[in-house]
């Protein structure tokens, strides 16, 4: 594909599925790790590159990378996502009326925890999205997900891979040094990503966990979650699929629900397009609802946007996405 390809302003809005099909098809990576592979493009992170990540600390301060996981969550409800709900099984309450069944006075706590495994920081696996009924790889979606999980590209896979080199780009703040936030329905293009790149004096490249940063997260901390989940966000251009491709990083996430802009960038019915090409097709790791403002201030003031990042899914079998806390160690 060619250069005005990672233009916004040369995309056919009016034929979404044409524009997908096009990129699906030019950045597919089926096969390239053999045909049982369920890693996709964390392949990428090898035991060398860990090595090369683990010399960047310096300091040893961590920073967490999530949102809370608590009922004051953004969910609203959309496909069954609810926020989580934390019920105490046990309780100190308990314990001081020696109620519980222990011996010799003593007493604990215990609590469960329910919740859709996409409803605040987290990975989309492999399984999570199809494109005309094909999963990862070119395998029947049916196939690969049935109502006993993701049979084949589970996340439990990754459970021990997401270890790297991780790089935030403050898109944001690069592009509006003023308030360090996109608009709402910013396309972010390959053009503002490499101009951050540059601006920023880092490099980008195989192997590589990209943290984007909008700031989109920082507004709805000041001024309440809103449509935060499901509604208009800045984020990546379909166009930007190219680069994806090209830069061979290993996963991507973002401080957004949705990871790509919204609403997307049709005037015909569209949902998600860049997830479509991406996923299925590239075999792309990626993360949504990040909290990258903590440590976009300390990288800012290190004046390194470079770092030991370890995000590992739980191992949940068949899962087609998962919680995390990924931590940046600097």
């Amino acid at each position: 594909m060619s250069a005005a390809d990672e233009d916004p302003r040369g995309l056919d809005r009016t034929d979404p599925a044409a524009e997908i099909a096009r990129r699906a098809e030019a950045y597919r990576n089926w096969g390239r790790w053999g045909e049982d592979d369920v890693l996709g493009t964390l392949n990428f992170i090898d035991d060398a590159a860990r090595v090369r990540a683990a010399q960047l600390v310096s300091s040893g301060r961590v920073v967490s990378l999530a949102q809370s996981f608590d009922t004051d969550g953004p969910q609203k409800g959309w496909r069954r996502r609810t926020n989580p709900v934390h019920t105490m099984t046990d309780t100190g309450t308990d314990a001081e009326r020696a109620n519980q069944g222990f011996p010799h006075g003593m007493g604990g706590a215990d609590d469960v925890i329910a919740m859709p495994l996409q409803c605040s920081t987290q990975w989309d696996g492999l399984g999570h999205i199809f494109d005309h009924g094909v999963a990862w790889n070119g395998r029947r979606a049916g196939d690969v997900v049935t109502s006993d999980g993701d049979l084949v590209t589970g996340i439990e896979h990754a459970a021990g891979v997401i270890v790297g080199r991780g790089v935030l780009l403050d898109i944001g703040r690069h592009l509006e040094p003023g308030t360090g936030e996109l608009a709402d329905g910013y396309a972010i293009t390959v053009a503002d990503i490499e101009s951050c790149i540059r601006a920023q004096g880092v490099d980008v490249g195989r192997g590589d966990i990209v943290l984007i940063r909008t700031g989109q997260y920082a507004r709805t901390r000041r001024e309440g979650w809103g449509d935060y989940a499901g509604g208009a966000a800045p984020g990546l251009s379909l166009t930007t699929a190219g680069w994806l491709h090209r830069s061979e990083i290993a996963a991507i996430a973002t401080d957004t629900w949705g990871f790509e802009v919204r609403p997307n960038e049709f005037d015909a019915p569209a949902f998600q397009p860049l997830h479509q090409v991406v996923i299925p097709n590239m075999g792309l790791t990626i993360g949504e609802m990040w909290n990258l403002d903590e440590l976009a201030d300390a990288c800012l003031e290190r004046g390194s946007w470079e770092f030991l990042l370890s995000a590992p899914p739980l191992p949940i079998t068949g899962a087609v996405g998962s919680p995390i806390n990924p931590v940046a160690i600097l």
